[in-house]
């Protein structure tokens, strides 16, 4: 399985998924022609494009699905509550989504996907674990670092997790206090020591792969969140996990 995150932070986010010839889009808050052009560069192949699927309604995750379903017609997977939000802030047909239901898995070629719920401040969000040869997890915008999180993530060869901020570095940013308590409350978005915590517990032998998501502009580092799980590996005796921070 070939996972190639094209953008993930507060401005965008985008992860195309590839197996077989099979492609999925998750996510997808690019306009179409920067989506096009990382695509491109990253050297994926966009007519492999079989779905989308949709983590939550936010519009760093929504809001290039309007301009995609333009040129291209792909059906976009997603709960109700999520569906009946884009339909309504990113003016997409109600036509376009094909509704799953959470904890229900469903199969698109050759892939089999398990939605899971996940606490963030929006309409019934959700992760994803992908299977095919491997399986895949995806979670970000993760308020707290639920168990049931984890065990989805102990079910992985491959993880796509946030780690969002650092929290000195949050509350020192001098955001108004609402924001800051929004960001680092139970349906805010995960700190760089919960993520660790998260793969500490829960990562598995076969975790192979780990990609730091969703990290802030203003309140984390690349090196800051990197060294936070690089340290929590060390002490796992996982250096065997490959690690990716993923720049905002």
């Amino acid at each position: 399985m070939k996972v190639v995150p094209l953008a993930s932070s507060s401005k965008g986010n985008a992860y195309f998924v590839e197996h077989e010839g099979c492609a999925l889009l998750l996510d997808d808050g690019l306009s179409y022609r920067e989506l096009g052009r990382r695509l491109a560069a990253k050297g994926c192949d966009a007519d492999r494009l079989a779905a989308v699927l949709v983590t939550h309604s936010h519009s760093d995750h929504t809001s290039g699905l309007a301009s995609l379903l333009k040129h291209r017609e792909l059906p976009v997977y997603a709960n109700l509550m999520t569906a009946e939000a884009i339909a309504v802030d990113q003016r997409v047909e109600e036509e376009a989504f094909v509704c799953f239901e959470n904890g229900q898995d469903f199969e698109i070629g050759p892939f089999t996907i398990h939605p899971f719920a996940i606490p963030h401040d929006t309409a019934d969000p959700v992760g994803f674990t992908i299977r095919a040869d491997e399986t895949y997890f995806h979670g970000t915008d993760i308020g707290t670092p639920l168990d049931s999180v984890g065990l989805k993530l102990a079910e992985a060869d491959i993880a796509t997790l946030e780690s969002n901020h650092d929290p000195v570095m949050l509350r020192t940013s001098g955001r108004h206090i609402s924001l800051i308590r929004r960001i680092s409350g139970p349906r805010g978005h995960l700190a760089n020591e919960e993520a660790a915590e998260l793969v500490r517990r829960f990562a598995a032998p076969r975790l192979r792969k780990l990609m730091l998501a969703h990290l802030s502009c203003d309140c984390n580092t690349p090196e800051i969140a990197g060294r936070t799980m690089r340290e929590t590996l060390l002490a796992m005796h996982r250096t065997d996990i490959e690690l990716e921070v993923l720049a905002p």
